[in-house]
């Protein structure tokens, strides 16, 4: 392709999806978006990946969204082209998103980290929702997603400043799963998808599926979905390795069946 904006590795059952736009610190255009979910729900289909790692390059993850397509557009080009409701589908993905994250991580591409599972962080990364300092807000689900992860205060004041904050304030707010020596973002992030990759695959997708819903549902509610997403497991194959595994103690060797 000759723009070829999503470059995807793989390592055993983890797929490696690097947003490749580093002359404009991956800002995130229509054709990227377009061919990142095309991307995940390729590989949300393939059974011999397991779990995916969404990073960028040293300098940024992303630096925010194309700031120039959007610029002289009016109400009804914005509601026509109707761009923020791909991320839909990014949400409909179910496996792992691990989002390896350096350098700048603002606007959408804060969104678009927040919308995967989990955030690791190189020290020297820099979070933001900075759309205040352009007229706008955050469009992509920063105003609900940044609140759900940090809390109203916290929120109120990231998004209503535009100020950055580093990656230790986004571990310690709860909105980062770890932090780690810059050069070691990326490597982390596999490690923990190779973990994850070792479990039984129907397991890990209902598990994800179960947690999203705690944010979604009142607890009466979460709670009864849990428990049908426990007993549908009992009539996979892979429950019946894990157990007789445990039992037998030795690893076990899921099929995702």
């Amino acid at each position: 392709m000759a723009d070829q904006f999503i470059l995807t590795t793989l390592e055993g059952p983890v797929a490696i999806l690097t947003l490749n736009r580093p002359d404009v610190l991956n800002a995130l255009n229509i054709p990227l978006m377009d061919q990142l979910i095309e991307t995940m729900e390729r590989l949300d289909n393939d059974p011999a990946v397991r779990v995916m790692v969404l990073t960028g390059n040293d300098r940024a993850f992303a630096a925010g969204a194309d700031i120039k397509e959007m610029a002289e557009a009016s109400i009804v080009d914005m509601y026509e082209r109707n761009n923020l409701a791909r991320w839909e589908r990014i949400k409909r993905v179910r496996k792992p998103i691990i989002a390896a994250v350096s350098g700048f991580c603002l606007g959408g591409g804060c969104e678009l980290a927040m919308h995967c599972d989990m955030i690791v962080a190189a020290e020297g990364a820099q979070f933001g929702q900075p759309e205040i300092n352009i007229g706008v807000i955050p469009g992509a689900g920063g105003t609900q997603r940044l609140g759900k992860a940090v809390g109203k205060y916290r929120a109120m004041e990231l998004i209503l400043t535009g100020r950055f904050f580093s990656a230790h304030e986004a571990y310690d707010a709860g909105l980062v799963t770890k932090v780690v020596p810059n050069e070691l973002y990326r490597d982390e992030a596999i490690n923990i998808a190779k973990q994850i990759g070792e479990k039984s695959p129907m397991a890990v997708r209902f598990a994800k599926e179960a947690v999203l819903k705690a944010f979604e549902m009142p607890l009466s509610e979460g709670l009864d979905f849990e428990r049908k997403m426990f007993y549908m497991l009992f009539g996979t194959d892979d429950q019946k390795e894990g157990m007789a595994a445990f039992i037998e103690k030795r690893k076990a060797k899921y099929t995702g069946k």
